[in-house]
């Protein structure tokens, strides 16, 4: 069995008894295994999967263990401060938190490879793959334990369900994102050179395009099936109402927005991986 495939499937088995376990005791103190696991468990197969497509022996397992920690942390610590600081309600806040976040976690893959005398576009495209992962699990895991308070108490299956959207999503989020301008960065030797300034551009504006899409999806929807008394309520400050179409049609442009993104970057992941270098 493929070492990618065995840390997936142990993984999962782990994730689903922690799980079932909490569901079936109630045991509180089970929530922290229910949240690493689900968090981390699509990230860390991703890792190790690429793990085996690295060109130079310097991308050695500690590397790979520092790139995902040391990376990730740096990547979410640093973004959180950023956006903190910077971050202030505007037509562009999802640009802003697009440019800040992948330039933390461009920062953070320079850093961790800074001693590396080797670099090849395939190296730069694992080690940046390997930062986006781990920022996306530590992500998630903020996200799955906010996800697990509502106004009623604590709701584990809303906890489940946030882990599994954002496993399913993560390898075309973060890891792809930064594993593009990592290919680009380590063909430019490693230097801030102008194609990789464009890169991190070009993944930041497909980061804000990702966050945006509620947004979008409610605008477009609005502005094909918006009602009269819907646009009244809408300007004097009130939230409307919707129909059962209207929340259709939304559901599938948001669905079609994260399927369009997804495949102009796994496109441009594809024409970065083809370089000589």
């Amino acid at each position: 069995m493929r070492p990618w495939l065995r840390v997936f499937l142990i993984g999962l088995v782990l994730w689903v008894a922690s799980v079932i376990v909490t569901a079936w005791t109630a045991n509180s103190n089970l929530v922290p295994m229910v949240v690493l696991f689900g968090s981390f468990l699509v990230p860390v197969t991703f890792v190790t999967w690429a793990y085996g497509r690295a060109q130079s022996p310097e991308v050695t397992v500690e590397t790979m263990f520092s790139a995902f920690v040391t990376g990730g942390a740096l990547g979410v610590l640093g973004a959180s401060l950023l956006e903190s600081w910077l971050l202030r309600p505007a037509l562009l806040v999802y640009l802003t938190v697009g440019l800040i976040e992948e330039g933390v976690k461009l920062a953070a893959l320079m850093f961790v490879s800074r001693h590396l005398i080797r670099r090849t576009t395939k190296d730069g495209l694992v080690l940046g793959a390997t930062v986006g992962f781990g920022f996306a699990a530590l992500e998630s895991a903020g996200y799955a334990f906010n996800s697990l308070f509502t106004s009623t108490g604590l709701s584990l299956s809303q906890l489940v369900e946030t882990e599994v959207v954002r496993g399913v999503l993560s390898p075309v989020g973060h890891g792809l994102w930064t594993a593009i301008v990592g290919g680009v960065l380590f063909s430019a030797g490693g230097r801030l050179k102008g194609r990789v300034v464009l890169a991190y551009l070009g993944v930041s504006l497909l980061h804000a395009l990702w966050d945006s899409m509620d947004a979008i999806a409610i605008a477009i929807t609005l502005v094909l099936t918006g009602q009269v008394w819907q646009f009244q309520l809408l300007r004097i400050g009130k939230v409307p109402g919707v129909t059962e179409a209207q929340v259709h049609i939304y559901t599938i442009l948001v669905w079609t927005g994260i399927l369009v993104i997804s495949l102009v970057g796994l496109l441009w992941l594809r024409s970065v991986s083809r370089s000589k270098r």
